[in-house]
């Protein structure tokens, strides 16, 4: 199976850019195109000035579009966006699937930290814990999670519980966090025997102290072995790989994580 992972800055309310990029994921036989956080919706930081009708109707512009293009260009579309229920926003990732209609994933976890507190701003339940979604695609069976949710054992052990083969990972991430992010991905693959697909943002953020948030990129594909098969840089790109069930298999029979867990009755 081919994906892609989108690396762009936000988007607005035109439908072009997302446009042209399918066009390019329909030749190119892509059947999964994962954008990064805040590329349908400004960042958080800007967010918190916008009225809240605004943001409902910038979303519901863009859930529109996106189940129009998932199902004219025949291409599953994972995206994270920002919701208004009530009268608070929800931080969810929509999945598009084209006549499949449109599912959204609600991110459990919340960044609370003092300089970044999404947790705050956000009207996401404080809750347990529940399995994030996974769905099938060519035979591959797939997992959305959204970034920060990364750190949290209990999603991945619900993965290895669904045989997920791809896990697709949104994120908006900045500062000097690229070794750590890199370290992490490779480590949460090789352990789960499992692709990565993560779609960074690129782009600046200038908070109230002056201080600029570089988003540096970086999209990658890491494989079951732990290793990154393919990264992007810095600039707008699009990165296309083709998934091979054969690799997923090969490694989990040589490392065995999964079989030492079935074996004691814990997937």
């Amino acid at each position: 199976m081919r994906v892609a992972a989108l690396q762009i800055n936000a988007l607005g309310l035109s439908p072009n850019r997302l446009d042209y990029y399918l066009r390019h994921c329909e030749r190119n036989g892509v059947k999964v195109l994962l954008l990064g956080e805040y590329v349908l919706n400004p960042f958080f930081g800007e967010l918190k000035s916008i009225p809240l009708s605004m943001i409902a109707q910038q979303t519901e512009t863009q859930s529109s579009l996106l189940q129009e293009l998932g199902e004219k260009y025949g291409v599953t579309i994972v995206a994270p966006i920002v919701r208004v229920q009530g009268d608070g926003p929800i931080k969810s990732i929509a999945i598009a699937k084209g006549e499949g209609g449109l599912e959204y994933y609600d991110q459990q976890i919340l960044i609370n930290y003092p300089h970044w507190n999404e947790e705050e701003f956000y009207a996401n339940e404080i809750a347990p814990l529940y399995p994030p979604p996974t769905f099938v695609v060519e035979g591959l069976r797939l997992g959305v999670l959204a970034g920060f949710e990364i750190h949290f054992d209990y999603f991945w052990h619900q993965f290895m519980r669904e045989n997920t083969d791809l896990v697709l990972l949104p994120t908006v991430s900045t500062f000097e966090s690229y070794n750590r992010w890199q370290e992490l991905i490779k480590m949460r693959a090789f352990t789960n025997g499992c692709f990565i697909l993560r779609a960074n943002r690129i782009g600046e953020y200038r908070d109230n102290t002056g201080l600029v948030w570089k988003f540096y990129g970086e999209s990658l594909l890491a494989g079951p072995d732990g290793t990154v098969i393919q990264m992007l840089g810095t600039n707008e790109e699009m990165l296309i790989a083709d998934l091979d069930k054969n690799v997923i298999d090969l490694a989990r029979a040589k490392w065995g994580f999964r079989e030492a867990l079935e074996r004691r009755g814990m997937v």
